[in-house]
């Protein structure tokens, strides 16, 4: 499993780039980009770095920002040329993970056509939520409950599989409860599954626990690749 923080960068400072941002300096080092100076004078204090850069300047944007990055992300939905113009450049440099926020779908074709790996729809997400699955990028899911408490959708860490549950103890061990079993060859659910049923390398765990709980299971397992 590696350790090493994300080195993460955000262009765009609005309500949801900059929420994310926040969200994200907690857990990966930020690189916050925008061209509005009061966008970054307001977020300064709390990522890594905050730039004041127009992203339609190859050389500008490329000077502060490598291949060593781990992911990109452009919310800048509403400037199309910008956005679209960030997402190219972000490809050439060499990032892999490429997140871009879109106006509509065929804005969003267009920015996958161009290298968007990730395609986002603000109005279908929001920034804790994504922001959880960067960090955690086994992570399928995230609701979180009243009082601490969340569910969440993984990828089965190598360590439970081709074990039966009764055998892991992971209530006991972990303080999580196992709800369902989602099959992914098959498209089809198993709820409650029994202490008897072994899993596979290709099932994804549906979990209810406290929120430090699940975060414990998920760094005492390697489910999280990369």
């Amino acid at each position: 499993m590696k350790n090493e923080r994300k080195q993460i960068c955000i262009v765009g400072l609005g309500f949801f780039g900059s929420g994310l941002a926040r969200f994200l300096s907690k857990n990966a080092d930020v690189l916050a980009i925008d061209s509005d100076i009061s966008r970054i004078n307001a977020i300064t204090e709390d990522v890594q770095r905050a730039l004041c850069l127009d992203v339609r300047d190859f050389q500008s944007l490329s000077s502060v920002v490598s291949d060593k990055f781990d992911e990109a992300i452009i919310s800048i939905g509403e400037e199309l040329e910008s956005s679209i113009l960030c997402t190219l450049y972000f490809k050439r440099i060499g990032i892999p993970v490429i997140r871009t926020k879109a106006s509509s779908q065929e804005h969003g074709e267009i920015l996958r056509s161009i290298g968007a790996t990730h395609v986002i729809f603000p109005e279908l997400e929001t920034a804790e939520r994504l922001s959880i699955r960067i960090i955690n990028p086994n992570l399928l899911d995230f609701v979180p409950l009243a009082h601490g408490y969340a569910v969440v959708d993984f990828v089965a860490p190598v360590q439970f599989c081709n074990h039966n549950l009764g055998s892991l103890h992971i209530r006991n061990a972990y303080g999580v409860f196992v709800m369902a079993i989602k099959k992914v060859r098959d498209d089809e659910f198993i709820f409650l599954p029994g202490p008897e049923y072994t899993i596979l390398a290709e099932d994804i765990l549906i979990v209810i626990g406290k929120q430090q709980d699940i975060e414990h299971l998920r760094n005492k397992t390697n489910s999280v690749k990369g």
